[in-house]
Parts: C-alpha cells; sequence; structure tokens
C-alpha cells in the first residue's frame, strides 16, 4: 500500500469568509526621524502615549537629553495634541517650543538631541513608508542628503561626466570652530545651527546639484555641468550668506563663518576618492589660511 492511500479521497468544503474584519478608524503615528531612538515608532490609538527616558515611557528614548516623562501625546475627537510634561529641556514642534498644541501632518517634535515626526492617520501607510526612505537616505537634521547617498550619486555623477565628458566639481564645506559652539552653548543649540547653515546652503543649490551633510559639521555639494569658476562663483556667494546670517546662541545674536574647498574632475582624480581628497585638501588650505573662505585645488 502506498502512503497515499492514507490521504483523505475528497477535499473538505469551506464557508465563505467575508474576509478580515474591519478595523476601526487608522491611528497616526509617530517615528524617531533623528538621534536615539532612530526608526522607533509608536502608534496613537486610544490610550495617550508618554514619550520620554523612563523604561516606563510608552515611547523610550534612552538618552540624557530627553526627560523622563517629557511629554504626552493623545487622539482629541479627529484630531491629535502634544503636551510638554515639563521637561528639562522644552518639547518643541516644528522648533517652537510649547506648552500644549495640536499636532499637524508632518510636524517635527523635538525632543532634546531626538527628532519625531507625526504622521495624520489619514496617510499612516504611505507616510511611513515614505519616511523609511527618507530616513535611508537623508540627514534627518538638516534635511540635505547623509552621507551614504550622497557617496552612491557621486559614484553615478562621476561615471557619466566621464562617459561624456562632462565637468563636474565636487565642493567640501565646514563650519569654523563649530566646536567651541558645542562646548558652550550644548549639542542642541549646535543642532540648531547646523539646521540653519543646511537651510541657507539649500537657497542655493540649482535642481542638479546634489548637497549633503558628510559630518558632523561638514557638508559638501556636487556641481555637475559645472567649472571651477562657476564652482567658486557659487562657494563665494554662500559663504557671504553665512557670514552675514544671525545665529542665536544663548539667547544673543552670532556670527558664524564657513571655509570651503573645491576639486574638479581631472586626471589623476577619476574616481569619488581622489576627487573628496583633493577638494579635502583645499578645505585644509582655506582653514590655514585663516578660514572663512574659499580655497581651490589646482
Amino acid at each position: 500500500m502506498s502512503t497515499n492511500d492514507h490521504e483523505p479521497i475528497t477535499t473538505q468544503l469551506t464557508m465563505l469568509s467575508g474576509g478580515p474584519r474591519r478595523s476601526g478608524p487608522r491611528s497616526a503615528c509617530v517615528v524617531v526621524i533623528h538621534g536615539e531612538g532612530l526608526g522607533k515608532r509608536a502608534d496613537l490609538e486610544d490610550r495617550p502615549v508618554i514619550v520620554g527616558r523612563s523604561q516606563e515611557a510608552d515611547l523610550h528614548i534612552p538618552h540624557k537629553s530627553v526627560s523622563r516623562q517629557h511629554c504626552q501625546i493623545w487622539r482629541d475627537g479627529d484630531a491629535y495634541r502634544i503636551r510638554d510634561l515639563e521637561a528639562t529641556n522644552r518639547t518643541r514642534v516644528n522648533d517652537l517650543p510649547v506648552t500644549e498644541t495640536l499636532l499637524a501632518d508632518g510636524d517635527h517634535i523635538t525632543l532634546g538631541e531626538s527628532i519625531l515626526k507625526f504622521i495624520s492617520h489619514s496617510s499612516v501607510e504611505a507616510r511611513y513608508h515614505e519616511e523609511v526612505y527618507q530616513l535611508a537616505t537623508h540627514d534627518a537634521l538638516t534635511e540635505v542628503y547623509n552621507r551614504r547617498h550622497f557617496v552612491e550619486l557621486v559614484d553615478k555623477e562621476i561615471a557619466r561626466a566621464t562617459r561624456h565628458g562632462r565637468p563636474l566639481v565636487m565642493c567640501i564645506i565646514d563650519v569654523d570652530l563649530f566646536k567651541p559652539v558645542n562646548d558652550k552653548y550644548g549639542h542642541i543649540a549646535g543642532d540648531g545651527v547646523l539646521r540653519q547653515m543646511a537651510a541657507i546652503l539649500r537657497g542655493f543649490v540649482r535642481g542638479e546639484d546634489v548637497a549633503a551633510r558628510i559630518g558632523g559639521e561638514e557638508f559638501a555639494v556636487m556641481l555637475p555641468e559645472a567649472g571651477i569658476d562657476d564652482a567658486r562663483a557659487f562657494a563665494e556667494r554662500l559663504r557671504e550668506a553665512v557670514a552675514s546670517a544671525t545665529f542665536v546662541l544663548g539667547g544673543e545674536p552670532q556670527r558664524l563663518t564657513i571655509s570651503i574647498g573645491i576639486a574638479s574632475l581631472a586626471p589623476g582624480r577619476g574616481d569619488r576618492s581622489a576627487l573628496m581628497k583633493a577638494a579635502d585638501a583645499a578645505l585644509y588650505r582655506a582653514k590655514d589660511e585663516g578660514r572663512n573662505r574659499v580655497c581651490v585645488e589646482a
């Protein structure tokens, strides 16, 4: 007798299912997009969510800049609200300190050195997956590309420029004397400086340019279809804009500057490593010559 002789002859009839039961209204959520707890998500359902450093918090962010119970977020009818819980570093929504306020889709919530993003219930799944992509490609603090994605784009642009014999320039930008800013005013103030620097930078790049944060206080811009003269003019405009901007530190207006190194695609620097090394060398020369200047690697 074969083993198949033990199998049932007929197939069992099943009752038609109505499919999965419909759930109630979808909940909104908050996602940690910068700092400690990166990628953590908390769904905002019927029960209020406490965010804080305490292990008993609903969304646990174990960083010393976050209070044990930092803020509370809850559903209020069809809306969502957030309340600061007398945190040491006041809860901020879109960079403004709050006691209690309504949340809108896409709002950024700053808790110490961590940033959360509020995603409304109307678009939670699509927006959540979009946010995952943003986390993979962008620096959440400054909203320009992160180093990993920048490297991928540079390699592609170098290959294209080499294949078609087109110009390409790399600029590396460093905030002058940034460490004393962090030491004197704290990392939260330093993060504010970096956000403002990036905002100024975004105002100068063209659609085809690629801007990224590649280190702590270091940014880079790749300029396709640009020669050295164009790149120098871009860098000087950017340098002047930063030098004339006002940065509020410790409640007082302050001036800060940047140094910029420039290098172009050329024989001997036909790959990303060599191109960035040349731009770095120009940057260090700008620092050595007194900062707040643009230098070009010949």
